[in-house]
């Protein structure tokens, strides 16, 4: 007899449905899967065949051919089990066809029957609604995170045969609805870090402040204990809230890694990734035998912070350069090739030579000229280029250390941030973009339009420090995030000053 499940497989972090045929016939006892399985897949038919018989169901001792259609896709993952032991269940006429059309299950199984959770849960919900199933079977430990999609009925399981007496009409299973407002809510929740913790630096508060209403990305330079670090990891209590449709894009991709867990089902929060430089270039954009998402794709939507950033390998920091202009990483095979979303904030730190201390007011620096133009040529020119806001930070005196008054709390920053933000999404309407770090040319010249004292002071910045077209755009861009941290319509010449300030890097190389 010949039964039909449906499933999914996961490219990238988007879902597409999957057939999995199942036919019985008389013939010698062989369990073939075909349709360009991958080894987890294959592996399935000693789980599948041993969760069965130990559920107390008879396996056919027959012919069984299961087919994964469309079979020029390669499937891969666990999520298998579950709809392949439901269609021998259903060829096996233990369960009617009838009663799991239009139902949509995934499941891996163990070899005792129980049901345990899966990857990518969540882009199996959003093709789950896209295709109109009239429900969703799901692990009961995957039940909020498919519950975040609104209008798909959730039926959370534990055990296969939880499953097959649901179908058999012996039982029901009691739909799950999660709240998907309160875990948005619990946002809300103070972050521990906080900027009123940090004494002086307000140059580079201020710089931070116009990278997070801008998305603009940042390099920090200073002498070890400056507060480069200190400062980085408290970037995210100055971000705008997440809104949903972020929380649910960046949550796929937290799916797909499979770093979800039972109390954190959506990511409610912008992510914020520190790798450590010995990282490699797979770890950091994605890659592997089965392409997963690397840390730009983690930090979609939040922070990538890159401390020590000379250290890491020059191949690595390369690597970056396309996420960067691009929002997204794709990553090419033989057969395939799979994109994840990699819109992130780039916050990078670095010592300015190998001992930490050139320009330092207090220690002498002990490197040669040579070993600080090596150190520093470690980082390309690109690179730099993309770097919207350089910020040297110095070393802070004791006054400020031990200074009783209170600094800028992340609340208050965050209130600037967030009326910036609304500005810029009043600005760009119903475009793809959503912030000024995405404008393009055509942006830049429909709103950084420059008054003749603005363009002026930028075009003697242009000729004297040798400007390259990428960093006279991003001069426009920060300058027109100041702008709207102001509610200023128009940019003005301090703005245009203020931006041209932010290129530590250009100034000093022109110096040369």
């Amino acid at each position: 007899m010949l039964a039909g499940i449906k499933c999914c497989s996961v490219v990238g972090i988007d879902a597409y449905i999957v057939d999995v045929e199942v036919d019985i016939s008389f013939g010698l006892p062989v369990f073939n899967i075909v349709g360009l399985p991958e080894t987890a897949v294959r592996e399935s038919r000693d789980r599948v065949k041993s969760a069965i018989k130990n559920s107390g169901y008879s396996f056919p001792v027959d012919r069984i051919t299961v087919n994964l259609a469309p079979a020029d896709m390669k499937k891969q993952g666990t999520g298998f089990d579950l709809p392949v032991a439901m269609g021998i269940l259903a060829a096996s006429e233990l369960v009617s066809t009838d009663a799991l059309s239009g139902y949509f299950i995934v499941g891996e199984l163990s070899l005792d029957g129980r049901v345990k959770p899966v990857t990518g849960v969540l882009p199996a919900a959003i093709a789950a609604k896209k295709n109109n199933f009239k429900g969703m079977v799901v692990p009961f430990e995957n039940r909020k995170e498919a519950s975040v999609v609104q209008g798909v009925k959730v039926l959370p399981v534990r055990h296969l045969s939880d499953v097959v007496e649901f179908f058999a009409g012996f039982t029901t299973i009691e739909p799950f609805k999660g709240d998907v407002q309160a875990l948005l809510d619990h946002e809300t929740i103070e972050n521990p870090l906080d900027f009123s913790e940090v004494k002086g630096q307000n140059q580079a508060k201020r710089a931070l402040e116009i990278a997070a209403a801008g998305a603009h990305n940042l390099l920090m330079t200073g002498p070890p204990g400056s507060g480069k670090s200190m400062l980085a990891k408290r970037v995210p209590s100055i971000l705008p809230r997440l809104i949903f449709a972020e929380a649910v894009e960046t949550t796929q991709v937290y799916s797909v890694a499979g770093l979800l867990t039972e109390t954190r089902q959506l990511v409610t929060r912008r992510p914020f990734r520190a790798p450590h430089h010995t990282i490699t270039e797979a770890g950091l954009v994605g890659g592997g035998r089965r392409p997963v998402p690397g840390e730009v794709s983690l930090a979609h939507n939040g922070v990538l912070f890159l401390d020590e950033l000379p250290e890491f390998k020059r191949g690595v920091l390369e690597s970056l350069r396309q996420p960067m202009e691009d929002g997204i990483v794709t990553i090419s095979r033989l057969e395939s090739r799979i994109s994840f979303p990699a819109s992130f904030m780039l916050v990078a730190a670095m010592n300015p030579c190998p001992c930490g201390y050139f320009g330092d007011v207090v220690r002498d620096c002990t490197c040669s000229a040579v070993e600080i133009d090596r150190y520093r040529s470690r980082i390309s020119g690109p690179l730099l280029d993309r770097m919207d806001i350089h910020i040297e930070m110095p070393w802070v005196p004791y006054r400020e250390l031990a200074g009783k008054g209170a600094s800028e709390s992340s609340t208050r920053i965050r209130e600037r941030v967030e009326s910036a933000k609304e500005v810029q999404a009043r600005r760009f309407g119903e475009k793809k973009i959503i912030c000024n770090a995405e404008m393009d040319s055509r942006h830049l010249k429909a709103w950084c339009r420059l008054g003749n004292d603005s363009a002026a002071v930028l075009e003697r910045a242009v000729d004297k420090l040798g400007l390259s077209a990428r960093s006279y755009s991003r001069i426009l861009k920060i300058a027109r995030t100041i702008a709207d941290l102001e509610k200023a319509e128009h940019i003005m010449y301090k703005h245009v000053t203020e931006a041209i300030q932010y290129r530590t890097f250009d100034r000093k190389q022109a110096k040369r």
